[in-house]
């Protein structure tokens, strides 16, 4: 890890995993949480590893519950950053994120993951936008005009081929697509796996991400994401086993707490009800 970085808070808490003795509290660790579900402090640059970071942010209201959401920040060999996932821009996010390079990609990975893509591209009308396939559909379905995107597959484009590795999840009506980071070994999803942590939300939120599996222990695919995926499980299967093919050491997603260590194991795991 480099000097600065800042250690993510680990869904290896439950075994009592806090990283080193005497390190110091990370920004995302639960003794800091309020019970919205959020890993403060929010809507600023946490360094992970050489060149990446994640902006947590919201909470951000689905379907009447509050949840945590994320954005992961990729600074690419040109030095221009990619914006995976875009959380709600601020003019002080923004000019924080510029400082370790000029704004160049803002990725909508999945189907759900696309509300905050407008403000980013009024905000860096310069910045190429990259969609998961259906993300347009779905935006203009309900109002929202993202502008020109080109879509985004299982095959990465020359922008940054050399440095990362793409998957595709797909199922009716939802695709995300994956990005392994060669140079710090970390895998991006975005909803395939999520890791709520109990303890971080309200009563009713945590009512409804137990039952449907968004906040189990160790983390896992959500019930309903279970029953798109499975709909293309083979395809989906070798998506899931060329990902850990790659043996990732670290996995950051949308919605809970990341893989800090152990990744492609933890992934394993995560992902048993689709490899089984």
């Amino acid at each position: 890890m480099p000097r600065g970085a800042t250690r993510m808070a680990d869904s290896g808490r439950g075994t009592g995993q806090h990283g080193p003795a005497g390190a110091p509290p990370s920004p995302t660790d639960g003794r800091t949480a309020s019970h919205d579900g959020t890993y403060p402090p929010l809507n600023v640059p946490k360094p992970v590893a050489e060149g990446l970071w994640v902006v947590d942010s919201g909470p951000q209201t689905v379907l009447g519950l509050a949840v945590p959401v994320r954005m992961t920040v990729l600074r690419l060999a040109d030095g221009g950053l990619f914006l995976h996932s875009p959380t709600r821009h601020t003019p002080a996010l923004q000019a924080a994120l510029e400082a370790f390079g000029p704004i160049r990609h803002l990725v909508a990975p999945d189907t759900a993951h696309w509300m905050h893509v407008s403000p980013w591209r009024k905000a860096v009308p310069g910045a190429a936008l990259w969609a998961a396939p259906g993300v347009m559909e779905r935006a203009h379905g309900q109002g929202v005009s993202l502008g020109r995107a080109a879509t985004l597959s299982a095959t990465p484009p020359p922008d940054w081929a050399g440095e990362m590795a793409q998957a595709l999840f797909s199922g009716p009506g939802f695709a995300e697509v994956a990005f392994h980071h060669r140079p710090s070994r970390t895998l991006i999803l975005t909803d395939t796996v999520q890791a709520l942590e109990r303890s971080r939300l309200g009563l009713a939120t945590r009512l409804v991400a137990g039952l449907v599996g968004s906040a189990t222990e160790g983390g896992t695919t959500p019930a309903h994401l279970r029953l798109i995926l499975g709909r293309r499980r083979a395809a989906n299967r070798a998506a899931a086993e060329a990902l850990l093919a790659l043996a990732p050491e670290r996995v950051i997603f949308a919605h809970g707490a990341p893989f800090e260590r152990d990744g492609a194991a933890r992934l394993r795991a995560a992902l048993g009800w689709l490899l089984d």
